[in-house]
């Protein structure tokens, strides 16, 4: 047993992807063990992600945490309730405004959204994840727009992403937040829309403190969130980013570095191999 942390946290916030899932996208029974010990132990654990609501529905019967941020901070799903908790979409004029002037400034792009408990995407729009085929609203960018759009995805089928977000930073200005979670796509959510912000509202509701808050991460749509929480955790092999601010670095992905943090945590004892 290792020594534990000295700080006193009542909640624990954790991304899924590249943070508590392995490469094949599974959460090894070691992970589940820690989120339920720490769950048991009194604290609130949530889950925080780029992933929609139909994309966290598996967690729902391992008990592992009480909610998750889903679309960066644009809905809040109780695992417990299952039912959406929460919704901050992107206003109607701005999502419409947004991809007609994305659409000028890069011609080829194509839009998708997560829309509540629905994913809408044009026809040209490549998914390139079983989830996002399961009864997908197909229709032309207009229709995707006028739905209330919890977080608009862009793609595009030949330019580098780094320029595709530089173009929807500007295109986006002060009435959106660009960022990403993955190699392949932009996602834009509502001014003032973050992992972090999003987060801050539940805790609020729940008179706990920042300072109160540890959070785990690996990616840039990660940051906000690290640098609102009272402790901030990359997993080692994080974006670099989020390595220069973190309070600390677990173990990898692979390795359960979010069981690993816990466990320290917790005062439990490392499972043997």
């Amino acid at each position: 047993m290792t020594d534990r942390p000295t700080h006193t946290f009542r909640l624990v916030a954790t991304d899924i992807d590249g943070t508590l899932t392995h490469r094949d996208g599974t959460v090894s029974d070691r992970s589940c063990a820690a989120l339920r010990a720490a769950r048991a132990a009194g604290l609130v654990v949530v889950l925080v992600t780029g992933r929609p609501p139909r994309g966290v529905g598996e967690f729902a019967g391992r008990r592992i945490a009480d909610l998750a941020i889903c679309a960066n901070g644009a809905l809040v799903y109780d695992l417990l309730a299952d039912r959406l908790s929460l919704e901050r979409p992107l206003p109607g004029a701005v999502t419409r405004r947004l991809v007609a002037d994305l659409r000028q400034a890069a011609p080829g792009v194509v839009f998708a959204a997560e829309a509540g408990l629905q994913f809408c995407r044009e026809p040209d729009y490549a998914t390139g994840h079983p989830l996002d085929d399961e009864n997908p609203v197909v229709e032309e960018a207009r229709g995707v727009a006028e739905r209330p759009v919890a977080k608009l995805i862009a793609r595009h089928p030949a330019m580098q992403q780094k320029l595709l977000i530089s173009l929807a930073e500007a295109v986006a200005g002060d009435d959106a937040v660009v960022t990403r979670s993955g190699p392949e796509f932009v996602e834009v959510s509502a001014a003032g829309v973050t992992k972090a912000s999003t987060l801050e509202i539940v805790c609020t509701e729940r008179g706990i403190a920042a300072a109160e808050v540890v959070a785990i991460g690996d990616m840039v749509n990660d940051v906000t969130l690290l640098r609102w929480t009272g402790h901030g955790v990359a997993v080692a092999g994080a974006h670099p980013d989020l390595l220069a601010l973190a309070d600390e670095v677990t173990a990898s992905a692979e390795d359960d570095g979010v069981a690993v943090y816990l466990e320290r945590l917790l005062g439990l004892e490392t499972p043997t191999t």
